[in-house]
């Protein structure tokens, strides 16, 4: 295993209402080659808030269809405080229609991964969100 200098690392939230699709981000976020410190979760849009109020956050991967504060509503709110200028946002979802892709480009999504997550792509945007630091 390689030291890591913490540093060098960034901090991923996943926000996600299902705890298997966490689980599975978190797997393959821990199989791909990035240098990630701490892996926050968050079952909802409001859970998410409260944990990027607490934590350093660089990352934030969304689903957008949740109950109590859907995604859509988190990028809103995360745009609208203007509190995580350097938050790098991805979207991870099923509902990839270009009108909701549209919707959300105003929000600093950096990506639109659709469901089913391909571990590939998702090593490609976490090396190019690395990379881009």
């Amino acid at each position: 295993m390689t030291d890591v200098n913490p540093l060098n690392t960034f901090n991923i939230l996943i926000v996600d209402d299902s705890a298997m699709m966490r689980a599975v981000i978190k797997r393959v976020i821990g199989l791909c080659d990035v240098p990630v410190g701490t892996i926050f979760e968050a079952a909802n849009g409001a859970e998410a808030l409260d944990v990027l109020e607490a934590q350093p956050v660089q990352v934030m991967m969304t689903d957008l269809n949740m109950p109590v504060m859907t995604g859509g509503d988190l990028l809103r709110e995360v745009g609208r405080r203007g509190s995580w200028p350097a938050l790098r946002c991805v979207v991870v979802s099923s509902d990839g229609s270009a009108t909701r892709r549209q919707d959300l480009s105003e929000f600093n999504v950096r990506h639109y991964l659709d469901k089913p997550l391909s571990p590939e792509v998702l090593r490609d945007v976490l090396t190019e969100l690395t990379d881009a630091r």
